[in-house]
């Protein structure tokens, strides 16, 4: 039997994207030259399109998406029910269609995430040394970070109920901020693409997501709607995904480097008391009573208030009745895809990989957390 030349395509392009996967997952240095000569390329070219628009493109993507499935499916379904002698066309066609998107996902997905989760870690990239970490080193951490925070805690603007208040062009100071950090970790240079606010950012508060990186348009995108005070941190966190550093916690630990090093109140505000949260969680799964009651002594009225109104808004969401979709199956859906997705991309502790910050930045200040 003679293959159509579309089907030959189609099945080309099929065995393509899963040879690239397999190089990936078996060759760490095919994946650092993609990372370092090719993504870029896309970032370049394709991102500095999407980012022209002033609105999320990925978000208007899925939802035309969503409407050509149902439209794709009615319309479907209608055909074959109407055109009894043309069941047979009518079906090899949508198989077809539906065969390319298909395709076409996984290609772009392979592409623009799948790749960079092989890649050569952050730490090993810029000969942070791994070391042995003690509870002492991390309590020590968190008086490192805490300083940090409670300095800036004064120096934020603020409402009159002392909520935090981020001032103009947080994206436009966000990319500066990766910039900047790009003198010292050299991945990070070069152009960046705007980030831009979810419209319907209620349903991203419904999973507790801040942000999002966007395969399909490569875009830096982020819940409008959170407490402000986590708005600097998420936008950097994003942005680093689009140099290749898809892993969360390398994004988390790029962010609040790319943060305490902007000079910039807001971001080191924001860099700091993001990362405290994870010290926190890590001192109340580690640390002993007391290293607890010291870490919440130490914190500045100002940080505890900020975690509050962040908290409250996350609480509003999940208790506000008036939602499609409740908010428990939205969030336990979504929880269950991310874990799923990093599992299957070679992160063997899922979810629980965002936490994992910690230790990097335990190797970072290591020297500091000996000496000090």
């Amino acid at each position: 039997m003679k293959l159509k030349k579309n089907t030959i395509v189609l099945f080309s392009v099929a065995v393509f994207t899963v040879i690239l996967n397999i190089v990936a997952w078996t060759s760490k240095g095919f994946c650092d030259f993609y990372v370092e000569k090719i993504f870029p390329l896309w970032i370049n070219t394709y991102s500095r399109f999407t980012s022209v628009f002033p609105f999320s493109v990925g978000e208007i993507l899925i939802i035309i998406g969503l409407l050509l499935v149902v439209f794709g499916t009615v319309s479907y379904a209608v055909l074959i029910y109407k055109k009894e002698g043309k069941r047979l066309f009518i079906t090899k066609i949508y198989g077809k269609t539906v065969a390319w998107i298909m395709v076409s996902i996984a290609l772009i997905q392979t592409l623009n995430c799948f790749i960079l989760y092989h890649c050569t870690n952050f730490g090993d990239r810029y000969g942070m040394v791994a070391e042995e970490h003690t509870v002492d080193d991390l309590v020590k951490l968190g008086e490192i970070v805490t300083a940090i925070a409670n300095e800036y805690a004064e120096k934020v603007e603020r409402d009159d109920e002392g909520r935090f208040i981020a001032e103009d062009n947080l994206g436009d100071r966000a990319i500066e901020a990766m910039q900047k950090l790009g003198e010292d970790y050299p991945q990070l240079k070069g152009f960046y693409p705007n980030p831009k606010p979810v419209m319907n950012s209620f349903f991203m508060s419904q999973q507790y997501l801040m942000g999002i990186y966007f395969p399909f348009t490569l875009e830096a995108n982020y819940n409008k709607d959170m407490y402000k005070v986590n708005l600097p941190d998420t936008l950097c966190h994003e942005l680093a995904h689009l140099k290749g550093f898809i892993l969360e916690d390398e994004a988390n630990f790029i962010a609040y480097l790319a943060c305490i090093k902007s000079c910039d109140k807001d971001f080191i505000y924001s860099g700091a008391t993001s990362a405290l949260k994870y010290i926190r969680n890590n001192i109340e799964d580690y640390g002993t009573e007391e290293d607890i009651i010291n870490f919440y002594e130490n914190l500045s009225p100002y940080i505890l208030l900020d975690w509050n109104m962040s908290y409250e808004h996350w609480e509003e969401v999940q208790n506000d009745d008036s939602a499609i979709i409740p908010s428990d199956i939205v969030n336990t859906v979504g929880d269950i895809a991310t874990d799923t997705s990093l599992k299957l991309n070679g992160v063997k502790d899922g979810k629980n990989s965002y936490g994992r910050m910690i230790d990097l930045m335990l190797d970072y200040y290591y020297e500091e957390i000996r000496n000090g």
